[in-house]
């Protein structure tokens, strides 16, 4: 390791600097400035000859962010839990400051001694992170035998989980509570979620490992797409599975992807993008019924879902720039498409469904100036007749797919 990094941020453990390696101690002997919070800046000695500079972590973080910042030229040394660039600090810092500038030097994950105490394989469970993110972002990934290892907010999470568990009939979960890990105060409580009311008090510093066993009355939702429409909440502008399964095959969304559902009607389209990969962004454009999105958001673990309330394509200026454009409302409308194509990018892709001749109309045009495929879904589902069985069609979808040049 060498100094030529003017910002280094070391990992540490619950066994302290006694953990570090040499290279990691030097560092922190050396630095002008520490930055961290007040259980690791503690966990330094307390010498009177020390009479460096030590920032605590602010609320919000974004101001301890831009003090680093201000210090570019001088040596500082940001002490962070664990492994800094999962989940951590590291990660936040690395967005504003090039990777030229920082060393990072990571202790054991939490993940791995976790796995390390219970005897998991790291590449076959599920990590998420609760600190300072909503619980319900714990939803899309409870499913059968999922295995989760989940960083605590505090001492109030493994309940919050568990109840979230029996919410979703998960009741006879394994849940494993894991305190100061590494540490003196190491302490791991096996227990079920249905015993959540019956929780002792558990430390602030804990972290949560998961196995999710159903019940038989569980509702099994999926991570790929074509969620049921009884998933949802809304007031009849849903798009239907079969036809969402299609739609978002169409729009083929990646890890990271920003994706811009306009005339989202209950969000269903955008939840689902999001729930195919933790990094999946998608904004939703309602005039009317936004609080079916939210609430449907929440519901199904996508609570970073972005809603704007408004009328496209007004609505649309300023919006950061899609990789994805569903247009699920409004085809007709005057300038939509065009706004849509200009703020598009070189190969992203736009695909609209419209159910009237109008709306088909507008597309034939759209297909002929832009190019494209068109593709009419038809689905019917058997329906009772009398005593007999028969198939209900449901109302022809027209499609329009692009992929910009």
């Amino acid at each position: 390791m060498t100094f030529k990094h003017w910002l280094n941020v070391i990992g540490i453990g619950e066994d302290g600097l006694s953990g570090l390696s040499t290279s990691a101690r030097s560092l922190i002997d050396h630095a002008e400035i520490l930055v961290g919070g007040d259980r690791h800046l503690k966990m330094l000695p307390e010498l009177p000859e020390d009479r460096r500079s030590r920032l605590v972590w602010s609320t919000p973080i974004e101001t301890s962010i831009q003090q680093i910042m201000n210090l570019r030229g001088k040596s500082v040394c940001v002490l962070a839990s664990g492994d800094p660039l999962w989940f951590g600090i590291g990660t936040t810092l690395l967005k504003r400051i090039p990777i030229e500038e920082v060393a990072v030097i990571p202790s054991t994950s939490t993940f791995s001694l976790i796995c390390a105490r219970l005897g998991w394989s790291l590449h076959e469970v599920e990590t998420l992170s609760l600190c300072g993110r909503p619980a319900s972002l714990l939803q899309p990934y409870i499913y059968p035998n999922a295995k989760l290892l989940i960083l605590s907010a505090g001492k109030e999470t493994p309940q919050l989980v568990a109840k979230i568990l029996c919410d979703r009939y998960f009741s006879n979960s394994k849940i494993t509570i894991l305190e100061h890990l590494n540490g003196t105060k190491e302490r791991i409580i096996a227990t079920f979620a249905h015993q959540y009311q019956d929780f002792p008090e558990f430390a602030d510093l804990n972290a949560i490992a998961v196995e999710c066993i159903p019940q038989t009355e569980a509702r099994i939702l999926s991570r790929m797409v074509g969620l049921p429409d009884e998933a949802y909440l809304h007031d009849g502008q849903l798009t239907k599975r079969e036809v969402r399964a299609i739609t978002l095959s169409a729009l083929a969304p990646n890890a990271g992807e920003m994706l811009w559902d306009v005339g989202a009607g209950c969000g269903s389209i955008g939840i689902e993008w999001m729930r195919s990969h933790p990094r999946c962004q998608a904004i939703a454009i309602e005039k009317l019924r936004t609080h079916f999105i939210a609430e449907n958001a929440i519901a199904l673990g996508t609570p970073h879902l972005k809603i704007i309330e408004g009328k496209a394509p007004e609505i649309l200026q300023g919006l950061p720039t899609p990789d994805a454009i569903f247009i699920g409302g409004g085809a007709t409308v005057p300038d939509l498409l065009e706004t849509c194509w200009a703020s598009l990018p070189s190969q992203g892709r736009i695909v609209a469904n419209v159910v009237t001749l109008e709306g088909e109309q507008k597309l034939f045009q759209w297909q002929q100036q832009y190019g494209g495929t068109l593709t009419q879904i038809s689905i019917g589902r058997a329906e009772a007749i009398g005593t007999f069985r028969g198939w209900k069609p449901m109302r022809p979808v027209t499609q329009w797919k692009v992929i910009k040049p």
